[in-house]
């Protein structure tokens, strides 16, 4: 078990939202522990089920038995990814929060990269595939037509406030406490356009955001259907922007 250190802090907090994920969230749970012992500090594992109707709770509070660094956190009903994220950030103790997609499609080894990043003074670091894609030493495995709706979402978030920011949706983020606290206090969207409420909120707020290429390959049984969420997204970007316009994502003096 890993406790907190002396001064009481939690050095990691890894957070990872779940819906009916039993036959993938195993294997990934298993390789975050076994990654997070080795480097030999503090940390912590949150589990955010939301509302899942198969075992993925029941095998989860089964492997707590051996690896009591992980919580489980529950939700009787589907609210949706951005609220089960915000759930566990809220809820973490560490002093960087990582929250990652439960399928494993990055791997946990590439939190080296991003905390590489954050060394480097950023406030918030990102997973992106699309600098990935562009580079000899990644591994990018993507179904086409995920790539070619992705590609064209991107581009309408750019031209929508979001420049600069090649790949917003990768299920790989890294934030600093303090950052992460400010973020998920005003962030309210419960779907998955959730990443580009906080990203959007990072930017008004000037925090510095490095995105960061990371290996990642899809996987088996997706929760994400490209077209129609793509179009939730986009609603709720719409939304995002008229919020901005009313000042609800203006810091308080």
């Amino acid at each position: 078990m890993s406790l907190p250190n002396a001064s009481g802090s939690i050095e990691r907090s890894i957070i990872i939202p779940a819906h009916n994920e039993a036959a993938r969230i195993l294997p990934y749970l298993r390789s975050i522990t076994a990654y997070l012992r080795n480097l030999g500090q503090s940390y912590e594992i949150l589990v955010i089920d939301d509302g899942s109707t198969d075992a993925t709770a029941s095998l989860v509070e089964a492997m707590i038995a051996t690896a009591p660094e992980i919580q489980l956190l529950r939700a009787p009903l589907r609210q949706g990814k951005g609220a089960a994220v915000r759930r566990g950030m809220n809820a973490a103790a560490g002093r960087l929060r990582l929250f990652a997609d439960a399928d494993g499609a990055t791997p946990i080894q590439e939190l080296a990269r991003l905390e590489q990043a954050m060394a480097g003074g950023a406030d918030l670091a990102i997973g992106s595939r699309a600098l990935a894609s562009r580079l000899p030493d990644y591994a990018i495995k993507a179904r086409w037509h995920r790539t070619v709706l992705g590609n064209l979402f991107n581009s309408v978030v750019q031209r929508s406030g979001l420049r600069g920011i090649s790949d917003t949706q990768c299920g790989f983020k890294l934030f600093r406490h303090t950052v992460a606290a400010d973020l998920f206090g005003v962030s309210s969207i419960n779907g998955y356009g959730f990443d580009l409420e906080l990203l959007y909120v990072a930017r008004q707020r000037g925090y510095k955001i490095a995105e960061v290429p990371v290996n990642w390959a899809d996987q088996p049984g997706s929760k994400v259907h490209a077209l129609r969420d793509g179009f939730a997204m986009l609603r709720e970007l719409a939304l995002i922007r008229r919020k901005s316009a009313k000042g609800c994502y203006t810091a308080p003096q």
